[in-house]
């Protein structure tokens, strides 16, 4: 199994900022003139291309999160401000996206997550990150690619974020697919009609036609027709001598 590369570096692309509010769960993805990807929760500039503009996934609230009805800690609320962490995943990467994610909710940490599930999904994360590879973790300004539980605790303590044991653990689960397009209808058996215009239901292309008239004796056997298989013609029918 090709074992996934850890990489500590800067990001390209701008701080993703989230606040509390639900108007402010509009992420904006743009790039500039430098082909940098940015990620912000303001309009770009005007000059900005290959704008997206879509819905975060809004961490569960601050009484889900705490566990007591009261707000975030302080020191939560800010590292998600000036640090917001984003995990990218695939349907496909199953043990090292959940340990990822696993690593995040035992810490308490509110993330979004997005499921890169297509081509141009894999391209916004080659511009974000430099590779394909996931699970990609950004926490603020830097990014981790692969997953490591040491270096993403270390990514997580520069950011400020509480310690572990510090917050309540999370159980924030993966994305859930996408509706599946409604699969065509299957073409209903015609009911079977009645009267004397009744379509007539076609023969099997490999069985015998049916014939009209008595087949040529030694030629087409078993006889068929209507003198039957056996049957000889009548008397009137034989042949003078």
């Amino acid at each position: 199994m090709t074992r996934a590369r850890i990489v500590l570096s800067p990001l390209l692309a701008a701080s993703v900022s989230f606040a509390g509010s639900a108007a402010a769960q509009q992420l904006y993805r743009w790039t500039d003139d430098q082909g940098r990807v940015h990620v912000t929760d303001s309009p770009p500039p005007s000059g900005a291309k290959n704008v997206q503009a879509r819905k975060a996934d809004a961490p569960p609230s601050a009484s889900a999160d705490a566990g007591t009805g009261g707000s975030l800690p302080f020191e939560l609320q800010k590292a998600m401000k000036d640090f917001p962490v984003v995990l990218y995943s695939a349907p496909t990467c199953e043990e090292l996206c959940s340990l990822a994610r696993a690593a995040l909710n035992k810490r308490g940490i509110p993330f979004q997550e997005i499921v890169v599930r297509d081509d141009k999904g894999n391209a916004e994360l080659k511009k974000v990150s430099g590779s394909n590879v996931v699970p990609v973790i950004l926490v603020g300004s830097r990014v981790q690619q692969g997953f490591q539980a040491e270096a993403l605790d270390t990514l997580l303590d520069y950011a400020g974020y509480p310690k572990a044991g510090t917050v309540p653990p999370r159980s924030q689960q993966a994305p859930k697919p996408p509706a599946a397009k409604e699969a065509s209808k299957p073409v209903e058996e015609a009911s079977t009609s009645r009267g004397r215009y009744s379509p007539v239901a076609p023969s099997l292309p490999d069985a015998e036609p049916q014939r009209r008239y008595a087949p040529i004796p030694g030629k087409d056997e078993p006889l068929t027709g209507p003198y039957g298989a056996k049957s000889t013609p009548p008397a009137s029918d034989a042949p003078e001598k």
